[in-house]
């Protein structure tokens, strides 16, 4: 990520301004705030409807937001939309936030998520019987630091991203802790470290994400997700617990303060039209992540490669 995209920028700044849209004229000319958070694939797709709001002649802002946090910030207008929520780790914060009315959910963003324990190809042979999840009863100490031992260590999302693994790990009698990293590049730090030294490693993780094609990363096959089994100790495999399933596939929306319709109708409707797709997102983040480029470069490539779909969005917003 560049330092530049935490700050406010115009669609002057970026070089992308067409004139003033009539229709933007007419509504107000407040900066439209959306939230970048602490992933790159994030601030990507914030900074292509950041941009594609610039050539409609909105005034627009990137504010860096907790990705619990933004949720409140939404229902009284202090950002006006997040555009990657993720609805398999948001926990109740998204729930909360659309039963106040201050918060409405504006459509997918396209991108169909995966969130589960993934590990290197490599650990197969240290620990005979991945990717069943039960092998890992019989070999945390493969995965055991000097912090867990004699437990093996489960690599965790940042706490801030919210996770539900401490009790997954307990619902499914797993001798494994939960350890927190403290960030996307803290994970993605670990797999690189991985696949380097040929160690062992347990993770959570996510896709889309580039480091799907540059490492063999495998998932866990947990117990299937059966509705009830992170409530009812009777649904799933451990009668004695919840939580003792897999991740419930989720979908990734986008929000927006429930006065941003009236106020920024042509935002509003551009908003709710864009759309990304996984191959177009890790695309992206490996510009950025791994080829150096800066976020306005690959927000321009995206711009020139999909030009009949966002201009199709801009003519139906006006």
């Amino acid at each position: 990520m560049t330092t530049g995209i935490f700050k406010a920028l115009s669609s002057a700044a970026l070089g992308l301004a067409l004139g003033t849209a009539a229709l933007a004229e007419a509504e107000s000319s407040d900066p439209i705030k959306l939230t970048i958070n602490e992933w790159t694939g994030q601030v990507l797709t914030t900074n292509i409807a950041g941009a594609l709001l610039g050539k409609m002649g909105y005034n627009v802002e990137y504010v860096t937001a907790g990705y619990f946090p933004q949720m409140t910030a939404l229902q009284d207008n202090t950002v006006t939309a997040a555009l990657e929520i993720w609805t398999t780790n948001i926990a109740d914060a998204y729930d909360i936030a659309i039963d106040s009315g201050n918060v409405t959910d504006i459509g997918s963003l396209g991108i169909v998520p995966l969130e589960t324990w993934f590990y290197p190809a490599h650990v197969e042979e240290l620990c005979p019987g991945l990717p069943d999840w039960e092998a890992l009863k019989s070999c945390p100490h493969v995965f055991a630091t000097p912090e867990t031992i004699p437990e093996g260590r489960l690599v965790d999302y940042p706490a801030d991203w919210g996770t539900s693994n401490r009790d997954r790990l307990t619902g499914l009698e797993l001798p494994f802790t939960s350890i927190p990293a403290g960030s996307e590049g803290a994970l993605v730090a670990e797999i690189k470290t991985a696949f380097t030294r040929k160690t062992p490693l347990l993770v959570m993780f996510f896709s889309p994400h580039w480091s799907f094609s540059e490492y063999d990363l495998r998932p866990v096959t947990l117990p299937p997700f059966e509705a009830g089994c992170e409530d009812d100790p009777s649904v799933g495999v451990n009668p004695n617990a919840t939580f003792d399933c897999d991740f419930q596939r989720g979908d990734v929306r986008k929000v927006a303060w429930a006065g941003m319709a009236d106020k920024w109708p042509g935002a509003h409707a551009l908003l709710s039209a864009l759309e990304i797709s996984n191959e177009q997102q890790i695309e992206l983040i490996n510009m950025v992540d791994q080829q150096g480029k800066s976020v306005d470069e690959a927000v321009a490539h995206w711009l020139a490669e999909n030009e009949a779909s966002w201009t199709s969005w801009i003519d139906a917003a006006q």
